[in-house]
């Protein structure tokens, strides 16, 4: 194993120079992309009804091609989901994945190319892997399996050669045989439906493995790493698998989780890569070995555009090529796709970190945010805000969820919040303190709002039981690795759904 081990490492390592030249002529990458994609397409029905044939440029591609999104795209799509084809994209579509974003109950169906599972899906899951081996060069990660804790199967055949799933069941079931050998447990435990019931399947096929990498959502791999403790009668996970050296991770912040990843791996040698990933597309990886900040990837068969979060409501908002955002501004990311997806509005905010190379953090969604009274707060205030609180009262903090209180009569408004902790803070009452002035020290609406409790109160926080947002995804069939707890609303839907349960 140790002579495969160094013939993978090597041929992972040789895409590094290609990474290298998108970071080093990035805009050149870009407009090279928006060429192929719009020429690949000029012959579909999308592309004669906005005649990609005359399109030359950026400028003329933005004029032409309105914003869009899942509701404006989805008449082609369910079109598509019957098995019409040239619709979007010249290639057939045979895949889609199936995304819910949110525990929301409508679902989108994102269509998945080939060109998409190779060029970007698949180069991002490989590159990923390139990316560590450059920084570590002596891993020894192909000597065992990597443990990947995906979403559920759920495959459904539409009609004749068109089939559905959440991605990561349309990936595992595309999946070249030496990525396939790598992996653990078996493709029927890894696509079950019953997502306590795979916890189980996932812990016992697992135990006895030399596993080396974990792949996952954090929330999730927390409820697998105790399962599999507590089979073992272990302490930690390296107590199970000793050579344990990875873990990727992508989808919600990971620092609320960091201290516990500590505690379940007890080891200064463990390493940490964060992901972004989606159903359309891939699109960042932290490729810096003490940094958290991910490279956009800008060869994967996707033209970026970044839209100013003020200008989101605009009639026809002007959008941004790379070389015209700036450092530390809220975007919304727009994506222009080899799957048929043009100037889609996927609904993630990011902020650059650094131009040249291009380097992103993720800051929220446009519709995950609290703006009832000017306040503004999105994910990234919310998540600075509770891990300071973390900090000064020694808490883990699980899940939660926010949403604004209302005027009523002549007292003011405010924030209501569902804390559900992994370990409860020494004094409850500072935790809220603490979470409500950092929120006043990142974002200055939010202040102005509180000043003199004019306008927002000191928040209302819940400290909910164990298992309260486990038990509410289950109670609404959204168990799994593709399901999150919506952190921000603009409304009260969520909270007072969860207050019901309390």
């Amino acid at each position: 194993m140790a002579i495969v081990n160094s013939i993978f490492t090597w041929y992972m390592k040789k895409r590094i120079h290609q990474i290298e030249l998108f970071m080093k002529y990035p805009l050149d990458v870009q407009e090279e992309w928006l060429n192929t994609l719009v020429s690949s397409a000029e012959n579909t029905e999308w592309g004669r009804e906005y005649d990609y044939k005359s399109i030359l440029t950026a400028s003329q591609f933005k004029e032409r091609v309105p914003i869009q999104n899942y509701d404006t795209l989805k008449p082609y799509i369910e079109r598509m989901l019957k098995g019409e084809q040239n619709i979007l994209w010249p290639s057939e579509i045979k895949w889609f994945a199936k995304s819910s974003g949110t525990t929301s109950d409508r679902s989108k169906f994102i269509p998945v190319s080939e060109e998409a599972l190779e060029e970007c899906h698949f180069k991002g899951g490989k590159d990923m892997i390139s990316i560590y081996c450059n920084n570590r060069p002596n891993t020894q990660m192909f000597t065992g399996k990597g443990l990947v804790l995906g979403g559920s199967h759920q495959i459904n055949q539409l009609c004749e050669d068109i089939q559905y799933g959440d991605l990561s069941a349309v990936l595992i079931k595309n999946l070249p045989m030496w990525a396939e050998y790598y992996r653990t447990p078996n493709m029927s435990i890894a696509l079950m439906d019953n997502y306590e019931q795979k916890m189980d399947k996932m812990a016992e096929a697992t135990i006895k493995e030399n596993v080396t990498s974990l792949s996952g959502v954090p929330t999730w791999t927390i409820v697998l790493a105790k399962k599999v403790l507590e089979m073992t009668g272990k302490k930690n996970l390296l107590e199970v698998w000793p050579n344990l050296e990875l873990y990727f991770h992508g989808a919600v912040n990971f620092t609320p989780y960091r201290q516990q990843f500590k505690e379940l791996i007890p080891s200064s040698d463990m390493y940490y890569l964060e992901t972004y990933n989606a159903s359309e597309g891939f699109f960042g990886i932290q490729d810096q070995v003490n940094s958290e900040e991910l490279l956009l990837m800008l060869d994967y068969g996707i033209f970026y555009e970044f839209l100013p979060l003020e200008n989101l409501d605009d009639e026809n908002p002007k959008t941004l090529n790379l070389d015209q955002v700036e450092l530390h501004k809220n975007y919304a990311i727009i994506i222009s796709t080899n799957a048929g997806l043009w100037r889609y509005l996927i609904g993630d905010t990011v902020q650059f970190t650094s131009l040249y190379p291009f380097r992103i953090k993720i800051t929220g969604r446009t519709k995950h945010f609290i703006n009832a009274f000017g306040e503004e707060v999105i994910i990234d205030n919310a998540e600075n805000a509770l891990t300071k609180a973390c900090n000064v009262t020694n808490a883990k903090v699980k899940d939660y969820t926010a949403c604004p209180i209302y005027f009523k009569g002549e007292e003011a408004g405010g924030h209501e919040w569902i804390i559900e902790f992994e370990t409860q803070p020494t004094n409850f009452e500072q935790f809220v303190d603490v979470m409500d002035e950092t929120l006043r020290e990142v974002n200055s609406d939010y202040d102005a709002k509180r000043f003199k409790d004019m306008a927002l109160r000191r928040p209302k926080v819940h400290n909910a039981p164990a298992n309260t947002f486990y038990n509410w995804l289950k109670q609404r069939g959204k168990l799994g690795g593709q399901h999150k707890v919506p952190r921000l609303a603009n409304d009260r839907q969520y909270v007072d759904d969860i207050l019901k349960m309390l």
